[in-house]
């Protein structure tokens, strides 16, 4: 999968994070029973459209008193653990992005024969670490800053894991760079040895059949002066 599309991905893990919080916001904020809420909805819409309410206004409405119903239904628990899922999600997007990158960092240290040029493909790379960061300090802002407290902490937990993976990924991926570089240097020598054994075994050959050939031709060569000597 490319990097653009496993973008995607993470970008709607950070969507549903911030529709989880809302969600639990929502039903956190919501005190008393159902029917009070939505009594206290009435009065404020009859207040404001003075009981004479427009199209839009009764639309408006009907779509509020059904959020409310929505949320009175939903189980803040069950909100919670889905926020941890599309966090998780982030993270699977965020490592398959990583190993995307370290694929392309590879690439670049061969020869490329690829339409792209390599500015196109530097600035591709920027522009996914940019928006990454971008997404961490939206999701960071929205849980720690505009959720309840027990969304904050969720956070901090899981920014602590995430910088503990991120640095052994880190490390995991200089190391694989450096097996890969190491095997490649092996390679080549290999082939270089290879070559020069093969130069050596060619040179052996041809000394070998050169002495053969003088052999046969000092050996012919003395034959016909022996043949010659008889007449």
């Amino acid at each position: 999968m490319d990097p653009l599309t496993l973008l995607a991905a993470a970008n709607a893990a950070v969507a549903a994070v911030k529709k989880g919080c809302q969600l639990y916001k929502d039903i956190k904020n919501a005190s008393g029973e159902v029917s009070d809420v939505l009594k206290d909805l009435r009065a404020q819409f009859d207040k404001v459209t003075g009981g004479n309410p427009t199209v839009e206004q009764k639309q408006k409405f009907n779509a509020e008193v059904q959020r409310v119903q929505e949320i009175a239904k939903a189980d803040p628990n069950d909100v919670y653990t889905e926020i941890g899922n599309q966090l998780g999600a982030l993270m699977d997007s965020y490592d398959a992005l990583s190993k995307a990158l370290l694929a392309e960092q590879m690439e670049s240290k061969k020869v490329y024969k690829g339409e792209e040029s390599i500015g196109r493909r530097a600035l591709r790379r920027i522009i996914i670490t940019t928006r990454l960061d971008a997404m961490l300090a939206e999701i960071r802002e929205t849980m720690v800053f505009r959720s309840p407290p027990e969304l904050g902490s969720l956070w901090g937990k899981f920014s602590e894991m995430w910088e503990t993976i991120v640095a052994e990924q880190e490390a995991a991926h200089a190391e694989e760079l450096k097996l890969i570089q190491m095997a490649r240097w092996r390679r080549r020598k290999k082939i270089a040895e290879l070559k020069a054994k093969a130069t050596w075994i060619s040179a052996t050959v041809f000394v070998i059949l050169w002495g053969v050939l003088l052999m046969w031709l000092t050996t012919r060569s003395a034959t016909m002066r022996t043949s010659l000597g008889h007449y």
